[in-house]
């Protein structure tokens, strides 16, 4: 067998980099990634550069920013560039690459790199694909019923999960990860992709976890001063407010007691791929790299979800294990680099010692490289917004209104005081600001007028009907169960 190290990466939906006992979490229980940062390396300032699923996971899988590869909304039936992918380069380096989860490409049954995926995506039937977690519950005789909860995808009402304990997708996930494991080539170094679809809603977790918060005190959302100001908020963020006076408190810390129930359920099933590891005698050979595509706000200054440039929907996890008494990642250490998801690619590639393709933007984490800021960007027109941080300080600019925000992020991690309008800010928010427009590119360029920032007219808010129970699903019928039927 090659010397060649392994590599896990973990991917989860909604993480925030703050939900983590290691980052000092009040209420969350996450004792495996604590000990894998404790084993390894912690980034704290990990960034999504466009922090919703489908734009964060493209650059995940080529190396580049949105600018690149395309897409800074979020298109579910755009095809992935034609880019060197994270997988493909792993195995034109001899690697065995397998994905197990939620992919987020289109086409779905794309393999983006892979030798073989087994996907789990949320139940998009529209796009005309059964996923193999579907034909999974067929299989088990729960046919049609992965949604039967009534809990909307991106809702935040809550129950717990009404099928058996191991039909969870959670769970599942899991499970198909250590199969293919211990299914693997022994000849050939391993490159695995383990894609969670939680805690993104639906908030259905199992009933023990939410037995083990009900046992501890959930810590309850905060709100800067800044969001008391609703007359004069950019469209983005009156849109936000407005789902947020949604949920009365009750809801809201049932939200977040299941949430973190979520969270605790994937790191605790962690621990069953970590054994399955080690019992195959790979463990001191894999590297494991933990992180989320986004946050989300879970209520705190009256926002929930994604699309926003605020720490908890753009700071995001990045732990990384090295094999064992690997120096270049350490043990029990604390970056304080401003790191992002184009970074993954290169990273992992540095560790493995393959050369990275010209056309990855990011930077291997374990270099001595080091950026001054990053850039952000998320939406177009009346949902745009965009951002500047630096390590300290955050800049996030709403075109729409040319409402621009500034937080010491550093001092201020909850971002409770807005320090835009504070004269004694006044260069720090001017330098910030030239660093963005020279960021803008495209349709962007029309915010600016003789080198300045002048946005777009500002656009009242008007609350639309939401039809859809925040894409509530319906009742899924895949193929008939294939288990016990004769074969002729």
């Amino acid at each position: 067998m090659e010397s060649k190290p392994n590599f896990l990466v973990v991917s989860t939906d909604h993480w925030a980099a703050s939900l983590l006992g290691s980052a000092g979490h009040p209420t969350i229980q996450t004792p495996t990634l604590d000990s894998l940062a404790q084993n390894g390396v912690r980034f704290n300032n990990c960034y999504s550069t466009c922090p919703v699923c489908i734009p964060a996971r493209r650059t995940l899988m080529t190396g580049t920013s949105p600018k690149t590869h395309g897409d800074r909304v979020f298109q579910p039936e755009l095809p992935m560039p034609e880019l060197p992918t994270m997988a493909q380069t792993f195995r034109d380096a001899g690697y065995q690459a397998y994905a197990v989860g939620k992919l987020h490409v289109y086409p779905q049954r794309d393999r983006i790199g892979f030798d073989d995926v087994i996907l789990e995506e949320e139940g998009r039937v529209l796009y005309g694909v059964i996923d193999d977690y579907e034909i999974f519950l067929a299989d088990k005789g729960y046919a049609g019923q992965q949604f039967d909860h009534g809990m909307g995808n991106n809702h935040y009402l809550m129950r717990p999960w009404h099928l058996p304990e191991e039909t969870h997708a959670t769970n599942w996930a899991t499970q198909q990860m250590v199969r293919t494991i211990k299914r693997r080539d022994p000849n050939r170094p391993g490159f695995w992709y383990l894609s969670y679809r939680h805690p993104h809603p639906p908030l259905i977790p199992l009933q023990q976890y939410l037995d083990l918060y009900r046992m501890i005190e959930i810590d309850t959302p905060y709100y800067g001063d800044w969001t008391h100001n609703r007359e004069d908020a950019p469209f983005c963020l009156s849109s936000g407010f407005a789902t947020g006076d949604g949920l009365n408190p009750t809801q809201t810390r049932l939200a977040r007691m299941a949430f973190y129930a979520l969270c605790t359920h994937i790191d605790h099933q962690l621990r069953v791929i970590i054994g399955t590891l080690r019992d195959e005698g790979l463990l001191d050979n894999t590297v494991i790299l933990f992180t989320s595509d986004h946050g989300d706000m879970l209520g705190n200054h009256n926002l929930w979800a994604k699309r926003l440039f605020y720490e908890n929907s753009a700071n995001i996890p990045m732990i990384i294990m090295g094999v064992k008494d690997d120096e270049r990642v350490g043990f029990n250490r604390i970056d304080d680099r401003i790191v992002c998801w184009e970074d993954v690619m290169p990273t992992l590639l540095d560790l493995a010692g393959i050369d990275v393709p010209e056309s990855v933007e990011g930077m291997s984490m374990f270099g001595d490289a080091q950026r001054d800021w990053l850039y952000g960007e998320i939406g177009e027109d009346a949902t745009a917004t965009r951002m500047i941080v630096d390590g300290q300080y955050k800049l996030i600019y709403y075109p729409v209104g040319n409402h621009r925000q500034l937080f010491d992020v550093v001092n201020d991690p909850q971002e409770m005081n807005d320090l835009a309008g504070h004269t004694d800010y006044a260069s720090i928010l001017g330098q910030l600001t030239d660093v963005l427009i020279d960021q803008l590119y495209g349709g962007d360029e029309d915010w600016i007028q003789d080198g300045k920032l002048v946005g777009l007219e500002n656009k009242p808010f008007t609350e639309s009907p939401n039809r859809s129970l925040s894409s509530q699903r319906g009742g899924h019928f895949p193929p008939p169960p294939t288990i016990g039927i004769p074969q002729v």
